[in-house]
Order: C-alpha cells, then sequence, then structure tokens
C-alpha cells in the first residue's frame, strides 16, 4: 500500500522514511507489531516511532495503527481492526460480539421470506449449492445436513467454465442456492442471470439490506457478519443455516424422517461399532 500523509515525505526525517517504508512494505507486518517490536525491528527507539505518529497527525502509535487500517485493504487489515477494537483481545468479548451478530440477525429476519426459503428448498426438484472462498464451507455443510434428509443436492464448482457446466444441469422446478455475503461475486452474477434463461429459482444468502435490484435473487435470506472493515464472522450464518435445516426437517414430515431413519439402518449394518 501507500500511506496517505497529512505531510509530505520530503518533510520527514530519515528514521521517520524508513518507518513509512516498513509500513507501505510490510503492511500486515506493521498492523500486528507493537511499537517495541516495530521499534527493535527498524532498529529505532519507541520514542521514535512515538514522534512519527504525531509528526503525521496521529495521537499515538495507537491511533497511527487506526489510520492504516481505515487505508488499507484486505483480511489482515480487517483482522487487526477487530482484535484492537476492545484493546486486548478476549476470548469472552469475542464470544459477546457473536451473540450480538445473532441478535441483529434475529431483527432482521423476514419470517415470510424465511418461510419462502424453506418452501423452495423442500419443493425443489434438485438443490444446486455454490459457494466461493470461505462460503464454501457453508455450501458443503448445507449440502451435508440436506443430502441426509433425502433432498437432491448437488455442489457447484466455485468458479470458472466448471461452474458453467455444473448450472447448465439447473432447469425449472430446481434451485440454486448461493453466498453473496459483502458483495456480488461474478459467478454469483452469471448463476443470477443465466436464471432468467433456464428458469430456475434463486435462494441468496446475504449480508446486506440494501441490494440493487439487478443484485436480488428470487429470495434472500441475512446473516449479519460484523462491520465493513472488521473480521467476517461466520457465527450468525451458519447459525441461520441450522436453522434453515431444522425448519426444512419440519417441514418435510414423515419424509425427512424415514430418510434420517434409513441411514441409521444403514450405520447400524454397516458399521456396527460406529
Amino acid at each position: 500500500m501507500e500511506l496517505c500523509l497529512a505531510v509530505s515525505p520530503g518533510e520527514l526525517t530519515r528514521a521517520e522514511q524508513k518507518i513509512l517504508d516498513y509500513i507501505n512494505t510490510n503492511t500486515d507486518a506493521f498492523l500486528f507489531s507493537s511499537i517495541g517490536q516495530l521499534a527493535q525491528r527498524l532498529g529505532l527507539s519507541d520514542a521514535t516511532v512515538s514522534r512519527f505518529a504525531r509528526h503525521v497527525g496521529c495521537a499515538d502509535f495507537k491511533d497511527l495503527k487506526s489510520m492504516v487500517v481505515e487505508q488499507a485493504a484486505g483480511p489482515a487489515a480487517k483482522i487487526a481492526e477487530t482484535l484492537s477494537r476492545d484493546g486486548a483481545f478476549s476470548p469472552a468479548a469475542w464470544l459477546e460480539r457473536q451473540q450480538l451478530y445473532l441478535q441483529k440477525t434475529a431483527r432482521q429476519l423476514d419470517e415470510a421470506e424465511f418461510n419462502r426459503g424453506v418452501e423452495a428448498l423442500v419443493s425443489a426438484r434438485r438443490v444446486f449449492l455454490h459457494g466461493k472462498n470461505a462460503s464454501s464451507s457453508l455450501a458443503r455443510m448445507l449440502a451435508f445436513r440436506l443430502g441426509r434428509l433425502g433432498l437432491q443436492v448437488s455442489l457447484l464448482p466455485s468458479g470458472g467454465s466448471e461452474l458453467l457446466e455444473g448450472l447448465l444441469q439447473a432447469e425449472k422446478q430446481d434451485l440454486v442456492v448461493m453466498f453473496s455475503f459483502s458483495k456480488l461475486s461474478r459467478e454469483g452474477r452469471v448463476i443470477l442471470d443465466y436464471s432468467r434463461t433456464a428458469g430456475y429459482r434463486t435462494l441468496a444468502f446475504v449480508s446486506r439490506t440494501c441490494i440493487p435490484p439487478e443484485e436480488r435473487a428470487d429470495i434472500s435470506l441475512f446473516a449479519y457478519r460484523g462491520e465493513e472493515k472488521e473480521y467476517h464472522s461466520m457465527a450468525a450464518p451458519t447459525a441461520l443455516l441450522d436453522l434453515t435445516v431444522l425448519a426444512v426437517t419440519s417441514r418435510l414430515g414423515a419424509r425427512g424422517t424415514e430418510s434420517l431413519e434409513r441411514l441409521h439402518r444403514l450405520k447400524t449394518d454397516y458399521f456396527p461399532m460406529g
């Protein structure tokens, strides 16, 4: 990155230019360094680093880090912002924050839309699931859960021409489920666009409340994952998936429980010791 400062690089001392160069070229390492670690790494004193922070318009070293986070992009910056928000990292505080995310998700839950999603899953001839990057784990979990209930489920390749080959199988009476949290991916655009030709329905798990019409799936289910520059948690999306599976199980009634019973009998016959 190239850090934008309130002063020009020419106004910095040689030591301060050394600090700036390190931030620009080792942003991730800087974000996870204490003032002492940074000073030692650069062969400077803590006081020199503190003076640099004040010279560029920051109150202190912590404020300097916040400025870098604001201008940086990528997962390291998000994690650093999350860890520094409440001072020293606390597992208990982090878990309490996940409770807040769940509460926000619950407040935003549109029960009518949720029920539409459940009905779409139950009534679909086949369910195709698409997840990319971290969301691929959610797609796999949902495929596992729905498959155990006897639904016909297929995982779509994450991208490239292989996605098109998988999507080509989706037709009317099918449902394509996608995960489109912070933004709509290129693959997500393909899924939505091709639905107009193939006639399948779409269901999207999202973390945005305001979505342009051209980026909207037929059904959208919201899960809160944190603020834009935070580490994006999967706690609420996972809970929403569990809720969806339980609702689908209830909606299927005997059909779903029979599938689970058949699976149990197979396990008993072939793997009696577990």
